[in-house]
């Protein structure tokens, strides 16, 4: 048993209550932490579940220290050979990676972080029935700790093997609220088609729609956050809006600089979104390029504070500013 375990295992020894850590919940269009209205400022942490105990607690650390509060990492994630999955292709726990998540929610908490636990349909999670179990699975192993969200499905809407249909969104809240009634969840989409029917039958707590990766795309995310809102308003649902995919580098012709990130961010703020990733990985096109940042956090690669480059290090270091607070 490693030493980040025991934390998980402290907690679990509990009447049940997070022993530590924030709770997360949805007021109006914002996020609250222990009831204070928060924006979430976060980073992409794909691969985590791959990376050495050491290197999680020190990028902790350092992205608390610099005004980051969460995180989004995948619990089926798979790249470079690299299978670091918490669940099956059935859904069912796999270990050590569930036990990794669970220690890494717990480091998060205590760092007063929230973590976003993503899935994906697709290989991981082939069929409807996979993916109920791995809510199940993920609902019941995440019960204690209140600082995490569940994104059910990645860019659902997008027509391949990520679609994922309202109903059988509706199916998976529904799996989740049996047994946590209170956990927060989203479905990430590349566009934001219907609104109001969507969000009914889902019943999903905050929208995540992911945005362009062109450059005007930093340009139109005030006027574009404003718009979601003002949907969702008109639709009945008043929401928040959690920018938990932007842009990145390395991913198309088109290289976003530190500027470009900043005008994105600030952008999301003064449009009145509840919260924004800095996002990124490896290049695209690749699979021997790097660097590979939160794509693969294994030994070899580092960790992901020293696989950014001089833009991205810029960007970490200057994004608590463009909050106004």
């Amino acid at each position: 048993m490693t030493l980040w375990f025991v934390p998980f295992l402290t907690s679990m020894l509990t009447t049940g209550a997070p022993a530590w850590g924030v709770t997360l919940a949805v007021e109006g269009t914002r996020f609250t932490l222990d009831g204070q209205p928060t924006f979430l400022l976060g980073f992409s942490y794909y691969g985590a579940l791959g990376a050495p105990e050491g290197f999680i607690r020190q990028d902790l650390e350092d992205l608390r220290a610099l005004g980051f509060n969460w995180l989004r990492v995948w619990a089926t994630w798979s790249a470079f050979a690299n299978d670091v999955s918490a669940v099956d292709t059935g859904g069912q726990p796999r270990r050590p990676f569930l036990d990794r998540l669970l220690a890494l929610v717990s480091q998060a908490g205590t760092r007063g972080m929230v973590v976003d636990v993503t899935l994906s349909r697709g290989q991981s999670l082939p069929t409807q029935a996979a993916h109920l179990q791995a809510v199940e699975t993920l609902a019941q192993a995440l019960r204690p700790h209140r600082n995490v969200y569940i994104d059910l499905a990645n860019e659902r809407d997008v027509r391949d093997a990520r679609y994922v249909s309202p109903e059988e969104l509706g199916e998976l809240r529904a799996r989740i609220r049996a047994i946590d009634p209170d956990r927060l969840v989203t479905a990430s989409s590349g566009l934001l088609g219907e609104v109001g029917d969507f969000l009914t039958t889902t019943g999903i707590d905050f929208i995540s729609p992911h945005r362009g990766r062109y450059a005007g795309s930093p340009g139109e995310t005030e006027q574009a956050t404003r718009e979601y809102l003002q949907r969702l308003n008109e639709a009945g649902h008043p929401m928040p809006v959690h920018y938990q995919e932007p842009f990145r580098r390395d991913y198309s012709e088109w290289q976003p600089t530190t500027a470009d990130f900043l005008t994105d961010l600030r952008g999301a703020v003064l449009g009145g979104a509840a919260g924004w990733c800095f996002h990124n990985g490896s290049p695209k096109g690749s699979d021997e390029a790097r660097p590979r940042r939160s794509f693969d956090l294994r030994p070899e690669e580092g960790r992901l504070i020293d696989q950014l480059d001089l833009a991205e290090r810029q960007v970490v270091q200057q994004a608590r500013a463009q909050l106004g607070t």
